[in-house]
């Protein structure tokens, strides 16, 4: 209660000071859990921490509403003021900050409700958020750091010899004329002012007020914020072009996954004539690599698939053996949890109710368990989704094999649900009794894994 009147009680100036403070120490809370959020080889380190650090992030963006709502009765008076004080930069940096966190609280909400909302809602708040990030953070920073008390005490301060030959009074002296000093001209070719030499021809030439004024702003306020520009450049510049490439111009992600491909995997399999060219027009756009160990490469020397567990008729194939099994080809799009999606793949593979007839199904059991060829990710279906006709067993993608970095050789494909249950490098499937917690469920993820839309669509 203190504290609430302490703030109805504050003066303008002050509620100000306070806002800004606690908006910067939020947006860099919000930075860091957001970067931690984003690398993906910490994502199965952080195991169970990371659903609790999503959701320390979503309150810090809610909070950050709270922050705006408060500030917005304030803006009038403090736009006021800045036009009364002619403060252009300053405006323009509120404007800026103000679209930022606008754009990042519209996005951020749009993706914290992903799953009441249509995938291509969270894609696009995802790229929004995405990009406000990149621009946002690095323009925060610079502004910050140029508007610190030590850049600013910095700038103000004079190298001993300038003080020595331009001490404080000289430029009072300079605004009053003097019988005997050098008057000023007007050269009319450029309009700049220089100082008539051939009025004092006793004088020694004298370097222009305009050029040494420029060398005390390159070597003070000019030069250091220079500096914390390309410092920024440096350190950010790089992972920005990335995600700019992959995601403003295209990454050509398929392709250079699969020229990068470190699987050998002989016979390559002859895709079907809906795969090439691909019957879905090509992958409408890029993959993000998320992975919990070390990308795994596979040879078909000694590569195999495995179907066992409660069923009749355990099964085994090699590589070669395993294209002998009918294909079929289907158009689908991929959804990840974290709010991307890749539509309109080109996927070619086996039916997974396909090699679970061929292996007969016991009655007692219940569950279907995926095991991937890393040692590490697992995930399961209830036996009715995993006969769903849409869940693949696949092997191409848009007429290609699909790529180590994507899962492949073969890996689950279950469109209806979000990425996570389509296991990669998927080599052994097991029938089992009683439901497997996968390894993302273990880690916090919600067993109810079905994309929205597809939830309507089954009745679910």
């Amino acid at each position: 209660m203190e504290r609430k009147n302490n703030w109805l009680s504050a003066g303008f100036g002050k509620k100000l000071n306070r806002l800004h403070a606690w908006n910067a120490w939020v947006t860099l809370a919000l930075a860091l859990t957001g970067i931690v959020l984003s690398i993906g080889w910490i994502r199965g380190d952080l195991g169970a921490l990371r659903v609790a650090l999503k959701q320390g992030h979503i309150w810090l963006g809610v909070f950050s509403i709270l922050l705006l709502a408060l500030y917005v009765p304030l803006l009038p008076k403090h736009l006021g003021q800045l036009r009364k004080r002619r403060k252009a930069g300053q405006q323009g940096n509120l404007a800026g900050v103000l679209v930022f966190t606008a754009g990042w609280i519209v996005s951020g909400v749009i993706l914290w409700q992903f799953r009441s909302l249509p995938p291509v809602w969270s894609n696009t708040a995802l790229f929004v958020h995405d990009a406000f990030t990149w621009v946002g953070v690095p323009y925060l920073l610079y502004h910050s750091v140029t508007r610190s008390r030590w850049v600013k005490k910095r700038s103000a301060e004079r190298p001993a010899s300038d003080s020595a030959a331009h001490p404080p009074a000289r430029a009072a002296e300079a605004a009053r004329p003097q019988a005997d000093a050098p008057q000023p001209i007007l050269r009319a070719d450029t309009g700049a002012v220089f100082r008539d030499e051939t009025r004092d021809a006793g004088a020694a030439p004298q370097p222009s007020a305009w050029s040494d004024s420029l060398g005390r702003r390159m070597t003070r306020g000019a030069f250091l914020k220079l500096g914390a520009a390309a410092a920024l450049a440096v350190v950010i510049g790089p992972s920005f072009v990335r995600w700019a490439r992959g995601n403003l111009f295209g990454g050509g992600g398929l392709e250079e996954a699969v020229r990068a491909d470190a699987n050998r995997m002989l016979p390559a399999p002859v895709p079907l004539a809906e795969s090439s060219p691909p019957v879905g027009g090509g992958a409408k756009g890029d993959f993000r690599i998320y992975t919990v160990t070390e990308i795994p490469a596979f040879s078909s020397d000694n590569w195999a698939f495995s179907v066992s567990g409660m069923v009749d008729k355990p099964l085994r194939f090699t590589w070669e053996e395993l294209q002998q099994v009918e294909r079929l080809v289907q158009v689908s799009d991929f959804h990840c949890v974290t709010g991307w999606s890749v539509n309109s793949v080109t996927w070619e593979g086996i039916r997974l109710s396909e090699l679970l007839r061929q292996a007969g199904v016991r009655p007692e059991a219940g569950f279907v368990k995926f095991i991937s060829g890393d040692g590490v990710y697992t995930d399961c279906l209830s036996l009715e989704q995993a006969r769903m006709d849409e869940v693949l067993v696949a092997l191409l993608m848009d007429g290609k094999p699909i790529p180590q970095k994507l899962g492949g050789p073969v890996r689950l494909i279950v469109p209806s649900m979000y990425a996570y249950k389509s296991v990669k490098w998927l080599q052994s499937i097991e029938l089992i009794r009683d439901e497997h917690i996968g390894y993302w469920e273990v880690r916090g993820y919600d067993k109810d894994a079905w994309v929205p839309a597809s939830r309507l669509k089954k009745g679910v």
